[in-house]
């Protein structure tokens, strides 16, 4: 446990940044889970309406530093292939 009155502080503070964190990694999770699962399904039409919705969480996630510059990118890149082979 901490003892200074700072560590304290940091414990609150850390405590309520996981709650945070979590939540936006979890939306951002489920919305790529779903948007896959949309295109493997064939239902392009509804993956098509859902991808502003994915890239939106992604790009929250890499503004508050929960993901990496890069990891976002490749991200929102291997959704958008996915995609893109099975309207082709």
């Amino acid at each position: 446990m901490p003892i200074t009155s700072s560590a304290k502080k940091a414990l609150r503070v850390a405590k309520k940044k996981k709650i945070f964190n979590t939540r936006r990694k979890s939306t951002m999770d489920s919305s790529i889970k779903a948007i896959k699962k949309l295109i493997k399904e064939n239902k392009i039409k509804e993956a098509e309406k859902m991808l502003p919705e994915v890239y939106q969480a992604i790009d929250k996630a890499m503004k508050t530093k929960l993901i990496k510059k890069n990891n976002a990118a490749r991200n929102k890149s291997r959704i958008t292939v996915f995609l893109n082979k099975k309207r082709s």
